[in-house]
């Protein structure tokens, strides 16, 4: 088990050692988001504008106008809602190549309360125009998307968790941004799922399967530009997809699946998250399960799709 920011952080330092374009710009909480060894080892690639994210959002936008390729590091509830208007205005308008790399996502600051579990930032940022939202599964694939999203140009929006989660891939396993991974291939239902609580999903379908079930498994890291010719198939060949988000139902990886379903005209869609509803102080699976993601509802509610399609 590891967390996601500490993926983050070990990939930042490898790219700063590689690339001298690459910057970290903080908001005076590289403990947290793990970049403190970058600000030690490469300082003159290291900016801390201390708890003055908007101003961080324009430092950003200033250094990625000069041909540097910034990281701005913060919370998500900061880097979502607090720099919105920067980011817009001085980003995604300008097509700038700045990164947001954000920790402390979902429902994962757990005993910080509702102030700090930030369930809406998915839904914020894929509105924008130009932006690139990215959802990584574990500490591998957070390793190999930051590492992509340095690539590639333009406006990133990284979504990091704070707590330690279970491995789904290995060192060895390659992303694209834009392009779903497919784990498992059934077709009686599938189950699509992004960030920390993709191994839930792997539990759970790997369990649906024990008893006879044959599931398609998506890891949807990317969830814009969303896949949509993975999710077409699995509606059109299925019939049945469950989404299993740690964000709002709302305007999420959920939502973003049924606009699929609703401009394909077939399928059915069965959203599973956070159920519109602010966290509150408490341990990380405790959080979820209030908000029913849990690997016994996500094989309840699969067992419950595959029977209504056979009546």
């Amino acid at each position: 088990m590891k967390a996601l920011r500490d993926g983050f952080g070990d990939e930042i330092i490898e790219l700063g050692r590689e690339n001298s374009k690459i910057y970290v710009i903080d908001c005076d909480i590289g403990k947290s988001c793990k970049t403190q060894p970058f600000a030690k080892e490469l300082p003159e690639q290291y900016l801390n504008v201390g708890i003055a994210e908007q101003n961080a959002a324009g430092v950003g936008a200033g250094l990625a106008s000069c041909g540097k390729i910034p990281f701005v590091c913060t919370y998500a509830a900061f880097g979502s809602m607090r720099m919105c208007e920067q980011i817009r205005q001085e980003m995604c308008y300008p097509v700038l190549n700045v990164k947001i790399a954000c920790s402390h996502g979902g429902l994962t600051p757990a005993n910080d309360g509702a102030s700090h579990q930030c369930i809406e930032d998915i839904g914020i940022m894929r509105t924008l125009p130009n932006m690139t939202v990215v959802a990584p599964g574990d500490y591998y694939a957070t390793r190999k998307l930051v590492r992509e999203a340095a690539k590639i140009y333009g406006p990133v929006y990284l979504r990091f968790t704070r707590d330690a989660i279970p491995f789904v891939y290995d060192e060895n396993e390659e992303f694209e941004i834009g392009k779903a991974k497919q784990l498992k291939s059934g077709n009686d239902v599938t189950i699509i799922a992004s960030g920390s609580v993709l191994h839930l999903a792997v539990q759970a379908a790997e369990r649906l399967e024990a008893e006879g079930v044959s599931v398609r498994l998506i890891d949807m890291h990317t969830i814009k530009p969303l896949d949509k010719e993975i999710v077409m198939k699995a509606l059109e060949e299925t019939g049945a997809v469950i989404t299993v988000e740690d964000h709002n139902i709302l305007n999420g990886l959920g939502s973003a699946v049924c606009e699929v379903s609703a401009e394909l005209g077939k399928g059915r869609v069965k959203r599973m998250g956070v159920q519109d509803q602010f966290g509150e102080s408490g341990p990380y699976y405790k959080l979820l399960e209030k908000n029913g993601v849990t690997v016994d509802l996500i094989v309840d509610n699969a067992k419950g799709m595959i029977s209504n399609d056979r009546r």
